[in-house]
């Protein structure tokens, strides 16, 4: 596909260095403001990269505000690449490859484009790199190849005409012009220009808009019934235009007397009609003096045609006929309308589509869209299309409207009618209403139509005066002051409606009063009034809120974060979009505002993106916070009455087993717990004999707190409420003994308080001692939670309280919120009572636990504790980190994490089944088959070390799993039938030596 050519040699131009560009691409404009316009246009793709940086980019408007023709633009064109170049080179064409664009019209039968210009209309196709074309962009890539296939010269196009064709036609060998041409049907050509061939593609004649009659009488039409057309694209070579050049130059400079003549009001010069008609082989001076193309015939411009002819005229016009190739002109509003709705179809292998960077209304494919936001509860209806809009509540657009640059809300918008709203320079806001179908050139005294009625029929029927329309303009639609200047777009929107109703005869007679005391605009001055860089402004704001929008509705339908991003194509997230962004997820609920900023974290770390001071660390901790957050604030919201608390016991000392995991691990962490709910498989052991995690409390005399961590040899006190809030230091040997205090009610959370009044009315001071004995850090037997839930334990039998498990375990997990630690709720279950254990919750916030004992027989219980193993690793890696990297692949939806997790459930529930049914093979079984969803969920589950630690092993091993999150700390195996620990542990000192790797005497409390 041609198309598709284009964009690879679009592709090119932008990242590869020896690849021919353009060395000028220029525009013309028909005035300042619509030049700025333009400028900011091509300066926003620049800054974006969507342009080629080497080339160098400018917009010409018509000197002085004068409407000087399109042939006069081209002199203007010509002027600045001269200054450009400078006076020395001689030629300044010479060796440079030029494309101007023709795009200075007032877009009078489209005038919704009047303002930005139609060069800048949406075109019905998303590109490749994920942003709306329009036909600049179109042009852009489209030509992107063509300086490759000429030496030097300029290529013509003109802004109204998209030409779609593969370069590698283009045959450059022509001495003069060379015009772009390609079959069309006659009934296309005679609303058109139309070349005829001499026979030997050379154009003998250039017949515009000419008759059917005609252009068959002329020999222009072959026997398809096709045309030879004019696309409006035209190649110059160097030659030519430095014959062109020397009418406005004296010895190669630019001679202003000579400039002025030619580029003027009063000649106002035609490219098509100027230029190319004395390169035809067969037109003649005296029919060329004829010619009436873009002004009036007069003494000036006669006198500017002898001047070209003479320069041009011994310079031909070769006839470049492409196939296949593809001409669209968009017209008039109607031909738009069409060609976006009913048409477009027809384009399909142009990959045009209704919609284009549209939410909303989705199902609906009736009505099309580019760059509109549609509200769940706005009827749109069939042939209807919206661009650049808001289009919200409960509006209701009428079969064939057209809405373009517009905040429309509850607003009801009549059949066939086109609204398009502005911002004037003055801040004011106005809409233009007019029908589809109406020609802004349309006179009154000729019966011009106006919103399905006529001018003269809409003043009678609201008895206006002449002079309410106008006042020293001509009685064209295009100068008729029918546009209320509102104050805001609320109140512009209701006089639309109001216009609408004076239209049809329905108004009251105080609307039509309220419509005549209001300032009013045209569509001619409401153009040269309005403040384009503004609603340009606004409508990519606009595309930055829809391509959010698209976005989060990804995260919402669980779509991997890598795969949503793709929304934004190459652009990536710009600062308009990652602030739309952050909008969406201050308003939305936990889940999917967790996920917004893990997915924004991710962009910024593999983009090195930087917005507004916050790096991509600063929106990971947001989202890990929203979710310690959401499981602190409720937790918060069950946390016991303490206003009973007395202390009941002097002393009070627990001890608890540490747990194996066996199945379902990470399925109980948040936010996978509250949002699809947990499954775990555990059991409690005991390592060297003993219950290695213990707590003691008791009673002081002094009204203050104690600290003790004797498995670190630490102890330190606490005076004041202020010194135990200060819990969230990961590196505080007392900060789990603080967070204890707090979760189970006795200090205060937040808030000023007296520690001596608190533990006065407890009837003592505190000290809470800790320890974990024989036992090294990141072990994965989750001793930092069950030590939690061994002082949790304590304390509410140092105050006489009988809390059940389920509730330590609830308190446990505020515990961890309270010192930022995250994780789960299966470490505490499975310590604090012996036994196996299938652990489960219901998805949602509050994660009520329901704990089953899985019942083995006597023999499964011995053959069980006989063939279990724990393998030490000497190696530990830390949890805190692990969790924002699995928890984090979660929030992500990474398909292989979620894959994992779902099955990790079945696998626990498997376990329990064959553990009941007294299979310990297929127990081990399952057991490896976790170990690969385990490793598929984090990679870092395992290393080489652990890899080596098991193939030295596997011959007498049948199952094997990591204990805790992995990578370090121990290893579980399943021995094999009639193997013993002593085997092992024989086989890893005389391979590992002392290394520290071991095999540790436990026992399955079962």
């Amino acid at each position: 596909m041609c198309n598709l050519d284009s964009w690879e040699d679009y592709e090119r131009s932008l990242n590869k260095s020896n690849f021919i560009r353009w060395d000028y691409i220029i525009l013309t404009a028909s005035n300042e403001a619509q030049a700025e316009v333009y400028q900011s246009q091509i300066e926003y793709r620049l800054q974006n990269r969507r342009l080629p940086a080497d080339t160098h980019y400018a917009v010409l408007p018509d000197p002085e505000g004068k409407r000087v023709g399109s042939g006069g633009a081209t002199f203007n064109v010509m002027r600045y690449i001269a200054q450009q170049e400078g006076t020395d080179v001689g030629n300044p064409f010479k060796g440079k490859r030029i494309l101007v664009i023709h795009s200075g019209g007032d877009s009078k039968r489209v005038p919704q484009y009047s303002v930005c210009g139609k060069l800048f209309s949406p075109v019905p196709r998303e590109l490749p790199d994920g942003r709306g074309s329009t036909l600049f962009d179109e042009f852009v890539i489209g030509m992107s190849g063509v300086p490759s296939r000429i030496r030097e010269g300029m290529l013509i196009l003109s802004g109204d005409v998209l030409l779609l064709f593969n370069p590698l036609q283009i045959d450059a060998m022509f001495h003069g012009a060379a015009a772009i041409s390609i079959k069309e049907s006659v009934t296309t050509g005679k609303n058109n220009g139309v070349f005829l061939n001499d026979g030997h593609d050379q154009v003998s004649l250039f017949l515009h808009k000419q008759s059917e009659e005609h252009l068959r009488e002329m020999g222009a039409v072959n026997e398809h019934n096709c045309v030879d057309l004019d696309t409006g694209a035209v190649l110059f070579d160097c030659d030519l235009l430095q014959a062109l050049f020397s009418l406005i130059s004296t010895d190669g400079i630019v001679d202003e007397k000579k400039f002025n003549f030619f580029v003027s009001e009063e000649a106002r010069i035609s490219f098509y009609g100027d230029f190319l008609y004395p390169l035809a082989s067969q037109s003649t001076l005296e029919q060329y003096y004829r010619e009436a193309e873009e002004g009036v015939i007069n003494d000036t411009l006669l006198a500017c045609r002898k001047q070209i002819w003479e320069a041009v005229r011994q310079f031909s016009l070769k006839l470049i006929c492409l196939s296949p190739a593809e001409f669209i002109h968009f017209g008039t509003t109607t031909e738009l309308r069409n060609l976006v709705t009913s048409d477009v179809d027809d384009y399909e292998f142009l990959n045009w589509k209704k919609k284009v960077l549209s939410t909303g209304a989705e199902e609906n494919d009736s009505f099309a869209a580019h760059n509109g936001y549609i509200g769940h509860a706005a009827v749109i209806e069939p042939d209807c299309y919206i661009e650049n809009s808001y289009v919200l509540g409960k509006s209701i657009i009428h079969k064939g409207a057209v809405i373009s640059n517009l905040h429309l809300r509850d607003v009801e918008v009549p059949e066939n009618t086109v609204w398009h709203g502005i911002t004037l320079q003055n801040g004011k806001r106005l809409i233009r209403v007019y029908g589809v179908s109406d020609n802004p050139k349309g006179r009154l005294s000729e019966k011009a139509g106006y919103l399905h009625t006529t001018l003269e029929h809409f003043i009678q029927l609201n008895r206006l005066d002449y002079s309410d329309l106008w006042a020293d303009q001509e009685d064209y639609l295009w100068f008729a002051k029918l546009y209320p200047v509102c104050d805001s777009a609320e109140e512009a929107a209701e006089m639309a409606e109001i216009l609408c109703r004076m239209a049809a005869g329905t108004a009251l007679t105080e609307e039509i009063e309220k419509w005549r005391s209001m300032p009013r605009e045209s569509l001619c001055s409401s153009f040269n009034l309005a403040d384009a860089a503004v609603d340009c402004k606004c409508q990519r704001e606009l595309e930055s809120r829809i391509l959010a929008n698209k976005f989060v509705y990804r995260l919402e339908q669980g779509a991997y974060y890598k795969d949503a991003l793709e929304v934004f194509g190459q652009r990536g997230i710009t600062k308009n979009i990652y602030e739309a962004l952050m909008n969406d997820a201050l308003e939305a609920e936990e889940p999917l505002r967790i996920r917004i900023y893990y997915a924004l974290s991710r962009f910024m770390k593999e983009h090195k993106a930087v917005f507004e001071k916050q790096t991509y660390d600063v929106l990971e901790s947001l989202c890990f916070n929203e979710i310690l957050d959401m499981i602190f604030q409720d937790a918060v919201k069950n946390l016991p009455d303490s206003s009973d608390y007395r202390i009941q016991q002097n002393e009070v000392h627990v001890e608890l087993p540490v747990r194996v995991n066996w199945g379902g691990g990470w399925t109980d962490t948040p936010p996978h717990c509250n949002e699809k709910g947990g499954v775990v498989l555990n059991a409690a052991i005991k390592l060297n004999g003993i219950y290695p995690v213990q707590v003691s409390i008791r009673k002081l005399d002094q009204l203050h707190v104690e600290f003790e961590s004797q498995d670190v040899g630490v102890s330190g006190s606490a005076e004041t409420v202020a010194e135990i809030q200060d819990c969230y230091n990961p590196y505080d040997y007392f900060a789990l003994h603080k967070a204890a205090l707090i979760a189970c009610g006795i200090i205060p959370q937040k808030g000023e308080a007296n520690l001596q009044e608190i533990l006065e009315k407890l009837g003592g001071g505190i000290y809470l001692s800790t320890q974990v004995i024989g036992i090294p850090k990141g072990s994965g037997l989750g001793t930092s939670s069950i030590l939690s839930a061994a002082c949790v334990k304590a304390i509410f039998q140092f105050l006489g309280k009988e809390v059940d498990d389920s509730r330590i375990s609830e308190i446990v997990l505020c515990m961890e919120q309270i010192m930022s630690t995250g994780g789960g709720w299966q470490d505490q279950v499975g310590g604090l009572t012996e036994g196996i254990k299938f652990i489960r919750s219901n998805p949602g916030i509050h994660q009520e636990l329901k704990v089953e004992y899985v019942q083995l027989s006597e023999e499964t219980k011995k053959e069980l504790k006989e063939r279990f193993a724990l393998i030490y690793t000497g190696q530990r890696r830390l949890a805190r980190n692990l969790l924002r990297d699995v928890v984090g692949s979660y929030i992500g939806a990474r398909p292989e994490s979620v894959q994992a997790l779902e099955k990790m459930a079945s696998v626990a529930a498997l376990m329990r089944f064959e553990l009941e049914r007294g299979s310990v093979d297929d127990f081990a079984e399952l057991l490896n088959e976790h170990w690969e969803l385990s490793k598929q969920l984090d990679a870092g589950s395992t290393n080489t070390c652990i890899d080596q630690m098991l193939i030295a092993c596997q011959d007498l091993i049948c199952g094997q799993f990591i204990a805790g999150a992995g990578g370090g700390g121990f290893l579980q195996v399943i021995l094999k039938k009639g193997v013993t620990r002593n085997q092992l542990k024989e086989r890893m000192h005389e391979i590992f030596q002392d290394s520290g790797v071991d095999v540790w005497e436990c026992e399955l409390l079962v």
